[in-house]
């Protein structure tokens, strides 16, 4: 092969390189867009009462993993309440479940402090977080239909707007 040819291997390899990423990214969207059902867990909330992925179905529910330290989570956390404002009265939920490093004490003074409406749970030992999909990053948010199945998984903020479109997409189906 001579020099003039290596820069069209090269774009040809590069090509082939990301139709392989992309064609992976669309089968890692499909795992987390496609219904598969929310794992069971058993949420401890503050209050020491617990809740479970059972008692869920039957409403669509945003499962937030966030931690006090999180700067993003601290940033969104007062839209999630908007939106739980917004939608609590129409059959939906929220699940706020502080990561195993966050320490209940912070946790506990950041839900009253800033009076979350909404069910906050403590994963003191990670449990919950390896359930769903091994989650290390916050904010990950997890939207779960009526039947108990994850529709999407966002992580980082997601983008609000596209969020409650989804939000009501969901609420309207039987």
């Amino acid at each position: 092969m001579t020099e003039l040819d290596r820069p069209g291997l090269l774009r040809r390899r590069g090509m082939a390189v990301v139709a392989a990423l992309g064609a992976a990214a669309v089968m890692g969207l499909a795992g987390c867009a496609g219904g598969e059902a929310a794992p069971q867990s058993t949420f401890v909330l503050l209050d020491g009462s617990k809740a479970t992925t059972a008692d869920l179905k039957g409403k669509v529910t945003l499962v937030n993993f966030w931690a006090t330290t999180c700067v993003s989570c601290v940033k969104e956390m007062p839209q999630i309440v908007a939106t739980w404002n917004k939608y609590q009265g129409q059959g939906f939920d929220t699940v706020a479940v502080a990561m195993e490093y966050d320490p209940p004490n912070w946790v506990l003074n950041f839900a009253q402090s800033r009076q979350l409406p909404f069910k906050v749970a403590l994963d003191n030992t990670g449990e919950i977080a390896q359930q769903w999909g091994d989650v290390k990053l916050t904010p990950t948010t997890y939207l779960v239909d009526k039947q108990g199945r994850i529709v999407k998984r966002f992580v980082g903020e997601p983008d609000f707007a596209a969020l409650h479109q989804l939000i009501e997409k969901l609420l309207a189906q039987t």
